[in-house]
Order: C-alpha cells, then sequence, then structure tokens
C-alpha cells in the first residue's frame, strides 16, 4: 500500500547544555617595541560579566519564580533531575546583580500608570525579612495600580494613605476603583475632588454573605439583597453588551431602576426600629458608599467590582505561600518590578518570556548593564509588526536583531 495513515504526538524535550566558546588568539610577527603581545578575540556579550549562566538560564528563572510563581529551591531541583546542579547561593547573588536592570522600565511604567484616567486599585500582605527602624515585624504591604494599560506594583512598609496618594501624580483628575479601605478615603486628592472613588460591589455582596452566615434567621433577608444585587449586574452586563447600539436603552433603564429599588429598600428598612442590628450596620455602610457605589451608572466604563485588581494580586498572594515573600529590600524591589512588567505585559498581547529575552539581550549587549534609552522596549512604543512577533513563542534561536529590525 503507497497510504499512509499519519497522527500527531506532542512531546516536550527540555536539557541543559554547556556551550563552550572558543576564541582565537593572535601574536604579531614584527619587531616592533611594544607589540609583542597576545590579541584575543573579545568575549561574546554576557549578562552577568564573568558569570558562567548565560542569559537563557536567567530568563528560565525570573519566569520562574516571578511569572509562575515558584520557589527556586523547587526549580533548581527540578534542574538537578536534567543533570544541572546549580547553587542557591549563585542564584540569589545574580538576581541581586539584575535588580538595576529593571529599574528604568519600571520607572517607564510607573509614569504611564500615572497618566491614566480609570484605575483600579488593590492591596495584600508581603514579607520581607528585615530589620527597619521604627517598625515590628516583617509585614509589609504590597499595592498594586491598574490602569487602562499598565500594571503597577508597589512594596510598601505601611498600608496607610501615603503610599497610594505618593502614587497618583498631584494635580491629574483620576477615577479610582478601590474596595472601603480607609487609607483611599483619607487621600488628600480625594477629599480635594481630584481623585473620584468607585467602591466595589462585591466587597458589598460579601457584608451579605456575611450575615447570612453568621445569623441563620436572617437568611432570607440578606437572599433577598443578593438577588437585588444579582439583578444589577445581570442589567450591567447586558446592556456593555449593547453598548453603543439602540438596544442599550433597554437594559440601562432596567439598570437604573434596580439601583433606584435598593436604594429605597434600604431607606426603608433602615427606618424600621425593629432591624436586627447586623442588618443596619451593613446598610448603613451601603448608604455611606452609595455615591462611590452608584458611579458606574452614568460611566459603563466603570465595572461594579475591583476584582481585576484582586486577580492581580492572586500571583502575589501564591508567591507569598510558596516562597515566603522577599529575603531583603532589593528582593522586594525585583518582585514588585516584575510582577509589575509581567503584568503589563498581556495587556499588549506580548508574550512575557519573548520579551524579558529580547530585553536581556540588550542588557547583556551593553556589558550587562540596562540600554541608555529604554523607550524602544517599552510595550506602547513597539510597532505593531514588533507586538505581533512578540505575541509568539520565543523562536529556538534567539535573533534579537530580528525584533530589533520589525
Amino acid at each position: 500500500m503507497t497510504a499512509t495513515e499519519d497522527s500527531e504526538q506532542i512531546e516536550i524535550d527540555v536539557k541543559a547544555h554547556r556551550r563552550v566558546l572558543r576564541r582565537k588568539r593572535y601574536l604579531r610577527t614584527c619587531d616592533c617595541p611594544g607589540c609583542q603581545q597576545t590579541i584575543t578575540a573579545p568575549v561574546p556579550p554576557k549578562l552577568l560579566p564573568k558569570s558562567l549562566l548565560g542569559t537563557s538560564v536567567w530568563v528560565e528563572i525570573l519566569l520562574a519564580k516571578y511569572f509562575n510563581h515558584q520557589p527556586i529551591e523547587r526549580l533548581l531541583a527540578s534542574w538537578k533531575l536534567m543533570g544541572l546542579d546549580l547553587a542557591p547561593s549563585t542564584v540569589n547573588a545574580g538576581l541581586e546583580r539584575l535588580e538595576p536592570l529593571f529599574t528604568p522600565i519600571y520607572t517607564a511604567l510607573q509614569a504611564r500608570n500615572r497618566l491614566s484616567p480609570y484605575q483600579q486599585a488593590d492591596e495584600t500582605r508581603w514579607l520581607v525579612f528585615v530589620e527597619k527602624a521604627g517598625k515590628e515585624g516583617h509585614r509589609w504591604w504590597l499595592w498594586v495600580f491598574n490602569g487602562i494599560d499598565t500594571s503597577v506594583f508597589v512594596l510598601d512598609p505601611y498600608r496607610s494613605h501615603d503610599v497610594p496618594q505618593g502614587h497618583f501624580t498631584a494635580g491629574l483628575s483620576v477615577i479610582l476603583m478601590v474596595d472601603r479601605l480607609s487609607s483611599y478615603k483619607a487621600m488628600t486628592p480625594v477629599k480635594e475632588g481630584l481623585i473620584l472613588l468607585a467602591f466595589c460591589w462585591a466587597h458589598v455582596r460579601r457584608d451579605f454573605i456575611a450575615v447570612a452566615k453568621s445569623f441563620p434567621e436572617l437568611k432570607p433577608w440578606a437572599l433577598e439583597w443578593l438577588q437585588m444585587i444579582r439583578q444589577a449586574y445581570r442589567c450591567h452586563r447586558e446592556r456593555l453588551a449593547h453598548w453603543n447600539t439602540p438596544e442599550f436603552t433597554k437594559p440601562d433603564a432596567e439598570l437604573r431602576a434596580a439601583i433606584e429599588q435598593m436604594k429605597t429598600t434600604a431607606a426603608e428598612q433602615l427606618s424600621d426600629s425593629k432591624l436586627r442590628q447586623p442588618c443596619r450596620k451593613v446598610l448603613v455602610s451601603l448608604q455611606e458608599h452609595w455615591t462611590g457605589l452608584t458611579r458606574f451608572v452614568d460611566d459603563p466604563r466603570i465595572p461594579m467590582d475591583n476584582n481585576a485588581s484582586e486577580r492581580s494580586l492572586r500571583g502575589a498572594a501564591l508567591g507569598r505561600k510558596n516562597y515566603y515573600g522577599s529575603n531583603a529590600e532589593w528582593s522586594g524591589r525585583l518582585a514588585m518590578m516584575l510582577f509589575s512588567i509581567f503584568a503589563t505585559l498581556p495587556k499588549w498581547n506580548i508574550n512575557p518570556r519573548t520579551w524579558l529575552r529580547w530585553y536581556l539581550d540588550a542588557c547583556a549587549a551593553t556589558g550587562g548593564q540596562a540600554p541608555l534609552d529604554i523607550q524602544p522596549y517599552l510595550p506602547w512604543n513597539l510597532s505593531a509588526a514588533q507586538r505581533e512577533s512578540m505575541s509568539a513563542p520565543i523562536p529556538l534561536e534567539t535573533n534579537g536583531d530580528a525584533l530589533n529590525s520589525s
């Protein structure tokens, strides 16, 4: 039979290899004074001068820890099974040397993020095992600010309003979606009206769920409210699906009616002297935050919750659990910078592995230093052809010149 029966099977073959570099040496043959010296071909570019570890190794280490949130110890154990035995101290020392390379990229992300007219913010605890004057314990706070096309993480020893206030550029108007943490409300730009807070309905919903779980007899009351919130979410999703179409009018009217019903119901129930204290506490909070909770009604660009920010912090929560935060301040800075870079690149449909190899190759070409001009490496400065090229996985043979010439 001449016909064949073809089938496909996916396999993964990963191995570490040692690249031997042989550079020719030359000796002048003339008798001129001072010319009897050996001339050797220049050393190929290295990300870390005098280090045995090539750029590809550091790409894997950075992605494993700060993108996949895998402990370095676990990564090195898996490499040892493949015949590559690296000391954790070698990796730790190398990471400290890499930290300055990402500072200019992070600074540029901060500058662009501050210009975003709409943002979301959230924070989570982060461990930094250093002794700091005036601070007890090792609990720090990792903040995230999600702009339209960038995400920026900020690491700070405290949870005060100085952190978000210091992040925003003075004089710029911003709509900021947050939970009900008092630090956001205490910001000076909020009091001056430059930053308008939009509050999260998911947190309000949790209040009613907490009442239902803690007080079974109040469960019917809580379920009634949860049903009204669900209706508001449904109407909002439907009107977004018909944005800028004639069908937008109907779900928009239904949403406004649902919001008005909640407002009226809250007022009626609070006027009842027999209302139980757990219910009253939730409704009082609802009324206090009502303006911020309903900003999305007149501005559909604003979501009803800050779940996107909480999802942004999920990786950090895994890192906090898997490798216990950071062992030094430089380690914490490296974490927040790479968290920011790896959260921003997907917003531009850029493969983090491809971009990271490209950028680190450029750092190697400048002697292990960040390029003097980092503007060509920022996602928003890339051409459409470059972004399309970097959306694909990194080729087996990396060619940085191809990316630069696109």
